[in-house]
């Protein structure tokens, strides 16, 4: 973590050890602690080369604006987990700072779209460093640059249960990568992410092959999804990532019950339907935010195994527990659940999730519900 947020951290835990109950202070600290655990990310990919192309481009992780390293380090397989173990621990660490937050009344006044950090760890803050930009690449919420310049946001109570969700969403995805084996995988295409990747076939970081398709080569693009095939190694994290993401959809209950029931209009991150959001042509309605609670109903029934996901074979009645994909896993195969067979162990008899809910939800966000969802959490 560079030292401008180390020494704010420091600041903040010492106000908090003087009153351990000062919200405000806690808030602000966990604020902090984001913006260095993001730092941090940026920096770990700035070291060891990451790579732009089209197959990162699917990965909102690997989509940030790393600059490019002219002496990155050479990475293992067990560099890139300790990236993903490094980051699950800071987001743990901002969770538990937020955590005993109970007064409704804080508020955090931040010019976001002037905050920089060092991406590539040389102790200076450049123009292009920005908080914002990295952000707006994690979440898929676009802003242009002048707006961003102009963009300030005055974080409440709502956006301190919002934050703890989205801290649950990321652990959630890291969990599931960190229960997998990817090995194989990152030997034979771990040239595609990093620039120096160490792996027994150092030959296919030498360039494209015969099926050369600008800085990529076609055949990679095909062994990167034929080696879409994990063995679980520990599937205590899958166990807790799906708590991690009922735990996003309970939270994501709460910050809407926050929000909806704010009479002020002062920046707002995240608008109800009287106020004003500061995200550019970003309206939010109330049949928007009613649909979103009718979809985190339906989430959590398929999370707990209540209901069950259709299957797309037609002539299988039965449908997936979701549930059980988490908590009985079998290791998981890209192939093999396009086409069905992976999903065998997990096929039941039971209620399935009301298609009419998805549909609506598509209509009620004009088709960009997972935009919407990915700032909504």
């Amino acid at each position: 973590m560079n030292a401008q947020f180390q020494q704010g951290e420091a600041v903040f835990v010492a106000k908090l050890q003087q009153n351990n109950n000062d919200d405000q202070t806690r808030f602000e600290l966990g604020v902090v602690q984001l913006m260095g655990t993001t730092q941090r990310l940026m920096q770990s990919l700035y070291r060891y080369g990451l790579q732009q192309n089209v197959i990162t481009q699917f990965f909102p992780i690997l989509r940030l604006p790393v600059p490019i390293n002219p002496t990155p380090q050479p990475v293992t397989y067990k560099d890139a987990r300790n990236i993903l173990q490094d980051l699950l621990n800071d987001l743990t660490q901002i969770k538990n700072t937020l955590e005993p937050i109970k007064d409704n009344k804080v508020k955090l006044p931040l010019r976001i779209g002037l905050t920089k950090m060092d991406f590539n760890a040389d102790g200076k803050l450049e123009e292009n460093e920005s908080f914002w930009k990295t952000f707006s690449l994690l979440t898929g919420i676009p802003a242009t640059e002048k707006a961003a310049q102009n963009l300030a946001i005055a974080f409440d109570a709502g956006d301190v249960v919002w934050l703890k969700g989205y801290c649950n969403l990321l652990s959630a995805i890291a969990q599931m990568v960190l229960a997998h084996d990817e090995s194989q995988l990152f030997d034979s295409t771990a040239h595609l992410v990093f620039a120096k990747p160490q792996t027994a076939y150092p030959f296919l970081a030498n360039g494209a092959g015969a099926f050369g398709w600008g800085n990529v080569d076609i055949s990679d693009m095909i062994a990167f999804i034929h080696l879409l095939n994990f063995p679980v190694v520990e599937p205590e994290r899958l166990t807790a990532a799906i708590q991690n993401l009922q735990t996003v959809t309970a939270l994501s209950r709460q910050s809407w019950q926050l929000i909806l029931a704010e009479t002020d209009n002062d920046r707002e991150w995240l608008p109800n339907p009287r106020q004003k959001g500061v995200i550019p042509n970003a309206v939010v309605t109330q049949p928007m935010i009613d649909s979103w609670l009718t979809f985190l109903n339906e989430a959590d029934a398929l999370l707990t195994g209540k209901k069950l996901i259709p299957f797309w074979r037609k002539r299988e009645v039965r449908g997936i527990n979701l549930n059980k994909v988490f908590t009985k896993p079998r290791g998981f195969d890209l192939v093999l659940w396009v086409q069905g067979s992976a999903a065998a162990p997990y096929l039941e008899l039971g209620k399935l999730t009301d298609t009419d809910t998805w549909q609506r939800l598509l209509q009620v966000f004009r088709g960009q519900f997972f935009q919407f969802a990915a700032w909504f959490n």
